[in-house]
């Protein structure tokens, strides 16, 4: 017996990261620690109590880490400067695999969390079309320094409900 695919997905690939992925992103990363003077500053890695060192939306790199203090402006502007090198780095991974906008998207915010996108299994079974396996894969990027995180694994359950979503 034949069944219909789940997953319909266009043949050209979005050019960035839809309203639902930015959300997403958003809403995972927090632009947390905001001061009492409205700027925010950075805070450790919850899974390793160190490094890296984040701020605003997620931020990481060699030029934060205790006491990097930045404006909404600059949080707002690294988000901006962060999505644009990830979308490039998911067009580059998945190449011209047929791909819709949510799957772009979760593909994005996964890439964004966890910088795996060209070594992730999800990846490859996302190339080779088959969606709902690659859907249940992100569930297994759930752990940080070695331990399951709750909010890694509420994370990757919103990134996989993402990427069904037609």
């Amino acid at each position: 017996m034949e069944t219909a695919p789940i997953f319909d997905a266009p043949k050209s690939l979005p050019l960035s990261t839809g309203p639902a992925g930015l959300e997403l992103i958003r809403q995972f990363e927090s632009c947390a620690r905001k001061r009492a003077d409205g700027c925010f500053e950075a805070y450790p890695d919850p899974g390793t109590g160190g490094a890296p060192w984040t701020i605003g939306w997620g931020a990481t790199g060699a030029e934060i880490g205790p006491g990097t203090v930045w404006t909404r402006e600059q949080c707002d502007a690294r988000l901006a400067a962060d999505l644009a090198r990830f979308e490039r780095e998911v067009h580059r991974a998945i190449g011209p695999a047929p791909t819709g906008q949510n799957q772009f998207d979760a593909l994005v915010s996964f890439h964004y969390n966890t910088g795996a996108i060209a070594r992730a299994t999800l990846t490859r079974l996302h190339k080779a079309s088959e969606f709902e396996a690659a859907a249940r894969e992100f569930a297994r990027w759930n752990r940080a320094g070695g331990r399951i995180l709750a909010g890694l694994t509420r994370r990757r359950a919103a990134e996989a409900a993402l990427y069904r979503r037609i």
